[in-house]
C-alpha cells in the first residue's frame, strides 16, 4: 500500500511527495481510512508508529478539500515539547495547502500569549495545546470552538499519569457536542478507558502491539543499593568517549539532584524538568541535539515527547513503574537501525519490577557485575527465583551471569 491508495487532495499529496513519505506505517493502514469515513477511534499505540501522520494527514486533508475558515481540529498533548513536535509536523504536511496551524502551551511571555489569543480568536484551521495552557485561555473566553469538527487527544494515558483527568473533561465540555474524537494512547489502563467512554461515540478500536526494543540495543542491568547509583555513574560515564547520553530519572527532584552531581564530577550535563522556562527548555534540547550538551537528565516525560536521533547510551538511573515505559526510554537509542546501549540500575526493591520488563520484551535483561569497590550489593532475588545471582555484583555463574559480566567489560 502506498499514500496515494488514500485519494489525499493533491497538495497534501505534494507536500507527502516533497517530505519523501512513499508507504505508510500498519497503524496509519488502518487508522487514515476511518478517520476519512468521520469514525470515532481509539487507537493504542506506542511512540514512533507513525500515529501523528496518522490523524494528521486526513484532518489536513478534510480541511485542504472544505477550505474551512473555522478553527476546525483541536489536539491535546501532554507536554509543551510533544505539542511542538506535533505543529512541525503539521506545518511540514500543509506546506502546499491553506491550512494554518498554532501550538499553545505554557511557560511563554506575554508577546507569545497574545499571539496565541489572536489564533484562538480568529480560527487558525488546528489548534494544538497542552490542557493547562488552553484551560487559561478558555478562562478568558479566547478559543473560538463553536465550529469544531474533531477533537483529538494525544498521549492520552500520560496526560492522566500527569493528573490532567478534570482539566480534559473541563476542555470537552466546552466543544461542540457534534464532532469526531480520536484518542491515541501507548497503552490502555481502567482509566483510560473510562475517559474513552465518556467521550467517544461507537468507536472503532485499533491495538498495535507493543514492539520489542530494537534489535540494535544492547541491554544491561546493574544491580545496586540507592547509595552506590551515583558512584557507579560516576565510573559509567568519567573518563568514557561518549557521544550522547540519555538519564531518566523518575522524579523532579532527582533529575535536578543528578544534574548537580554530574556537573560536579565535570560533565557536560543539563536537566529538563517543568520548573525551566520554555525558552530554557528549548535551549537545553537544541544542545543536546547539537551535541553541545552531551548528557541530558529528564523524567519519563522525555521518553515520548522528543525525537532525537544518535543516542548512543540511555541509562535507567531509576527503574520505571510501568513495564511499557522501559520499552519507550531504551527506544531513545538504537533509532533507524543504528545500535546503542541502555543500561538500568536497580535496587533490591524494583527487582521485581525488572522482571515484569523481562516479562513484557520477552528476553532476559543480562546482570552486569558491579565494580568491587563499590562494596557488596543485592542479590538477584526475584519472585520465582529465576537466576539466582548472589555475592558482589550480583554476577552468579550462571549463563546469564557470564553474558552480563562480558557485556559490562566489553562496553568500558
Amino acid at each position: 500500500m502506498t499514500f496515494s491508495d488514500f485519494n489525499f487532495s493533491a497538495p497534501l499529496n505534494e507536500g507527502l511527495d516533497a517530505m519523501g513519505f512513499t508507504q505508510p506505517t500498519p497503524i496509519q493502514e488502518q487508522v487514515i481510512p476511518l478517520i476519512m469515513q468521520k469514525r470515532d477511534v481509539i487507537a493504542c499505540a506506542q511512540t514512533g508508529t507513525g500515529k501523528t501522520a496518522a490523524y494528521i494527514l486526513p484532518t489536513l486533508h478534510h480541511i485542504s478539500l472544505n477550505k474551512i475558515p473555522h478553527t476546525s481540529v483541536l489536539i491535546i498533548a501532554p507536554t509543551r515539547e510533544l505539542a511542538q513536535q506535533i505543529d512541525q509536523a503539521f506545518q511540514g504536511f500543509a506546506y502546499f495547502t491553506h491550512a494554518s496551524s498554532i501550538a499553545v502551551y505554557g511557560g511563554s511571555d506575554g508577546e507569545v500569549f497574545e499571539r496565541e489569543k489572536k489564533a484562538l480568536k480568529h480560527g487558525a484551521s488546528v489548534i494544538i495545546a497542552t490542557p493547562g495552557r488552553l484551560i487559561s485561555h478558555i478562562n478568558m473566553g479566547n478559543p473560538k470552538f463553536d465550529q469544531l469538527d474533531c477533537l483529538i487527544l494525544d498521549e492520552a494515558d500520560k496526560m492522566l499519569d500527569m493528573g490532567f483527568y478534570d482539566d480534559i473533561v473541563r476542555i470537552i465540555n466546552s466543544l461542540p457536542a457534534k464532532r469526531q474524537n480520536l484518542l491515541f494512547s501507548a497503552t490502555m489502563p481502567s482509566r483510560m478507558r473510562q475517559l474513552a467512554q465518556r467521550i467517544l461515540n461507537n468507536p472503532h478500536e485499533i491495538n498495535i502491539a507493543l514492539s520489542k526494543p530494537a534489535a540494535g540495543i544492547l541491554q544491561g542491568a546493574y544491580l545496586v543499593y540507592d547509595s552506590q547509583k551515583t558512584p557507579l555513574l560516576k565510573t559509567l560515564l568519567e573518563g568514557k568517549q561518549l557521544t550522547s547520553v540519555l538519564i531518566f530519572a523518575s522524579t523532579k527532584v532527582g533529575v535536578k539532584d543528578l544534574e548537580r552531581e554530574l556537573k560536579r564530577m565535570r560533565l557536560n550535563a543539563a536537566a529538563i524538568h517543568s520548573d525551566l522556562t520554555q525558552d530554557e527548555r528549548e535551549k537545553v534540547l537544541l544542545g543536546f541535539r547539537t551535541r553541545a550538551i552531551q548528557i541530558l537528565v529528564a523524567t519519563d516525560i522525555l521518553s515520548r515527547g522528543i525525537d532525537i536521533e544518535n543516542i548512543g547510551l540511555v541509562i535507567n538511573y531509576d527503574v520505571p513503574g510501568d513495564a511499557e515505559d522501559y520499552v519507550h526510554r531504551v527506544g531513545r537509542t538504537a533509532r533507524a537501525e543504528s545500535t546503542g546501549v541502555a543500561l538500568t540500575l536497580v535496587n533490591e526493591r524494583d527487582q521485581y519490577r525488572l522482571e515484569q520488563i523481562e516479562t513484557l520484551i520477552e528476553r532476559i535483561v543480562p546482570k552486569i557485575a558491579v565494580p568491587e569497590s563499590l562494596g557488596a550489593t543485592p542479590a538477584w532475588n526475584p519472585k520465582k527465583q529465576r537466576f539466582g545471582f548472589k555475592g558482589k555484583g550480583g554476577g552468579g555463574k550462571s549463563p546469564a551471569g557470564r553474558q552480563a559480566k562480558s557485556f559490562g567489560k566489553g562496553r568500558r
